[in-house]
C-alpha cells in the first residue's frame, strides 16, 4: 500500500504542471474560438446563414479551436479523478469514462456544428431549401407582432422592401427556410447527439470528481462546490462558465496559487477538511486549554520591607515621632 501511494505520489508530482499548463492553454483555445466566430451575426437565422457564407473560415477556424480547447479539457479532469480515487476508497472507477467522453464529444461535436453550419449555409443561398411557412401565416405572425410592438418599432425593425409589413413576412419566410436548411444538413443529427452527451458525461463527471476531491481534501470547501454547482450548469447549456474552475484548477497544479495546494496534494492520503461545528469546537478548545503565564514578582531591594518590619499601624522606615507637650 505504501509503495502505491508513492507511485501515486510520483505520477502526480511528474504530470502536475504539465497538466496545469495544459489547462490554462485550453481555456486560452476556448476563448480564442469564441472571438474568432463573434465576427458571424446573432441575428434570425437567414442573417446568420448569409453571415456563415461570408465568414466560412471563421467558422472553421472558431470549430477547429474549439475542439482542441475542448481535446485538452480531459488531462485535467482525468488528473482530478484519479488523485480523489487514489485518497478514497468509495470512488467506482468506472465513472472515469465520463470524464474521458466528455471532452472528447465536445470536440466531436464543435467540428459536426461547423460541417453542419456551412453546408446549410450552401443550401440555403442556393436556394435549395424551402419554406414550410405560406405567406399567409407569415402575415398572421406579422400582424400579432405588430401589434405587440409600437408603429415606429415595427417599422425601425423591418426596414426593407415596400412596407414594413413585406418585409417582415420576407423575413419569416426566410428564416423559415434557413431553419429548415439547419435542421436537414447532414450532420446536424450527430452534432446534436455528441453535444448533448458531452454535456450530460460532463455534468456528471466534473460533479463526481469535485465531490470526492473536496471529501478528501484535494480541493477547498469552495471550489469543490463551485465546480460542483458549474457541472449542473454545463448541463442547461452554460459549459463556458465552467472556464474558471478550470483556470482555478490549472493555476493549482502549477503552484500559483496564493495559499498553495491543500495539503492532501503532498501526503498522498485523504485529509478532510473540519466542518463549521468542528473548527468551532476545534477553536474554543484551543482557547480554553490556554494558560497564562505568570511570572513571580522578585522582592524590590529599594522598596519597602515586609510588612513584620514596620509597626503595628502599618507606616514603615520611619519611627514614630512624640511631641512633647507644652506645659
Amino acid at each position: 500500500m505504501e509503495k502505491t501511494r508513492e507511485q501515486a505520489l510520483a505520477w502526480e508530482e511528474r504530470w502536475s504542471v504539465p497538466t496545469g499548463v495544459v489547462t490554462l492553454v485550453a481555456v486560452a483555445l476556448l476563448i480564442a474560438s469564441a472571438v474568432a466566430i463573434s465576427a458571424v451575426s446573432t441575428g434570425g437565422d437567414a442573417e446568420v446563414l448569409r453571415s456563415v457564407d461570408e465568414e466560412t473560415s471563421r467558422v472553421w477556424i472558431s470549430s477547429i479551436l474549439e475542439a482542441f480547447g475542448f481535446a485538452l479539457l480531459l488531462p485535467p479532469l482525468y488528473l482530478l479523478f484519479r488523485a480523489a480515487a487514489t485518497r478514497s476508497t468509495q470512488m467506482r472507477g468506472q465513472l472515469v469514462g465520463l470524464v474521458v467522453a466528455a471532452p472528447l464529444f465536445f470536440a466531436a461535436a464543435a467540428l459536426l456544428n461547423a460541417h453542419a453550419t456551412t453546408e446549410a449555409a450552401d443550401q440555403f443561398l442556393a436556394g435549395e431549401a424551402k419554406s414550410t411557412l405560406s405567406a399567409k401565416e407569415a402575415a398572421a405572425d406579422c400582424r400579432e407582432e405588430r401589434d405587440d410592438l409600437e408603429a415606429e418599432e415595427f417599422g425601425e425593425k423591418y426596414d426593407q422592401g415596400s412596407s414594413p409589413q413585406a418585409d417582415c413576412v420576407a423575413t419569416m419566410r426566410a428564416d423559415d427556410e434557413a431553419d429548415n436548411a439547419i435542421g436537414e444538413a447532414s450532420t446536424r443529427g450527430l452534432a446534436t447527439g455528441f453535444g448533448l452527451g458531452a454535456r450530460l458525461a460532463l455534468a456528471i463527471g466534473l460533479f463526481y470528481a469535485c465531490l470526492h476531491a473536496m471529501r478528501v481534501g484535494l480541493l477547498t470547501r469552495f471550489w469543490g462546490s463551485l465546480g460542483m454547482a458549474l457541472a449542473v450548469a454545463a448541463l442547461l447549456l452554460l459549459v463556458q462558465f465552467t472556464l474558471i474552475w478550470f483556470v482555478y484548477f490549472g493555476l493549482l497544479l502549477i503552484g500559483r496559487l496564493p495559499g498553495g495546494r491543500p495539503p492532501a496534494w503532498a501526503s498522498g492520503e485523504a485529509i478532510p477538511w473540519p466542518t463549521p461545528g468542528e473548527k468551532a469546537a476545534a477553536e474554543l478548545e484551543a482557547e480554553d486549554g490556554e494558560a497564562i503565564d505568570v511570572e513571580p514578582l522578585e522582592p524590590d531591594p529599594d522598596g519597602p520591607p515586609d510588612a513584620g518590619d514596620g509597626d503595628a499601624d502599618g507606616r514603615y522606615g520611619s519611627e514614630r515621632r512624640k511631641r512633647k507637650r507644652r506645659e
